[in-house]
């Protein structure tokens, strides 16, 4: 069953959340991204919002960076591997520990995947593999609550300082857990200016875009205790009060 997504609307994002689809067989109604874009994955990310209609992306495709690595379309040089790229961006002191990301960062199998469809989610028909919120953190602060209204789950981010497109894009798909990322803490979106630098992006895999959409419809998006420090203090010490009265005969 399809989660009613205009619930998205309500949270007032300027940048629509894109909805990633990986297939290796092309998929059916989505045109490909035209040809003569020299682009990152990231920022291609970028573009689907400002497009707003849906595309998919092809191994035929050009990328300047690690994202066709990255979403299972191609492979590392040995030069990349080794660590030799991170010391020159001064992003590591040296080849091993730039090495180390390559134990532990997220790729897909090469050769398993041949396109990757943008879904701007106003077009999405079903569930995707990982839908992408991107946004100030006090307007994503509702899609994170949303993860854990009905499940008690915490919070988790996981990144780091270089291939960033790995944790938003293919970690959430691969481990099927929701991720936050701040952009401006990876040299790739940071360096590019893809984002405003207080921007949060939050990932959600597909075994949880069910439970946060009907969650986002049903609980409150603006809490009271949001609305400043003094409504913050009055609601929480009203329900103190309330609970101290309750206990006097439980």
């Amino acid at each position: 069953m399809k989660p009613d997504f205009s619930v998205i609307e309500k949270l007032g994002l300027d940048l629509p959340p894109i909805g990633l689809y990986y297939d290796l067989f092309r998929p059916e109604d989505i045109p490909p991204l035209e040809m003569g874009l020299d682009k990152s994955l990231c920022e291609i990310l970028r573009y689907a919002q400002e497009k707003g209609e849906p595309f998919c992306f092809t191994k035929d495709h050009p990328e300047n960076c690690v994202g066709k690595i990255m979403v299972g379309m191609d492979s590392f040089p040995p030069s990349a591997e080794s660590g030799q790229i991170g010391p020159r961006l001064g992003v590591f002191d040296s080849a091993r520990c730039n090495a180390r990301l390559y134990y532990s960062v997220k790729r897909l199998p090469c050769g398993s995947v041949n396109y990757v469809s943008f879904i701007p989610w106003r077009h999405l028909k079903s569930v995707p593999d990982v839908l992408v919120f991107v946004g100030p953190a006090s307007k994503l602060e509702p899609v994170l609550r949303a993860s854990t209204y009905s499940t008690g789950e915490g919070y988790h981010s996981e990144c780091t300082p270089v291939m960033g497109c790995s944790w938003f894009m293919v970690y959430p798909y691969m481990t099927g857990k929701i991720n936050f990322v701040v952009p401006a803490f990876v040299h790739g979106p940071h360096g590019r200016q893809l984002w405003p630098s207080d921007t949060v992006v939050v990932s959600v895999p597909y075994q949880w875009v069910p439970t946060v959409i009907g969650n986002l419809g049903e609980m409150p998006l603006e809490l009271p205790g949001h609305a400043g420090k003094e409504a913050y203090y009055a609601e929480f010490g009203g329900i103190l009060k309330d609970l101290d009265e309750k206990m006097k005969n439980p």
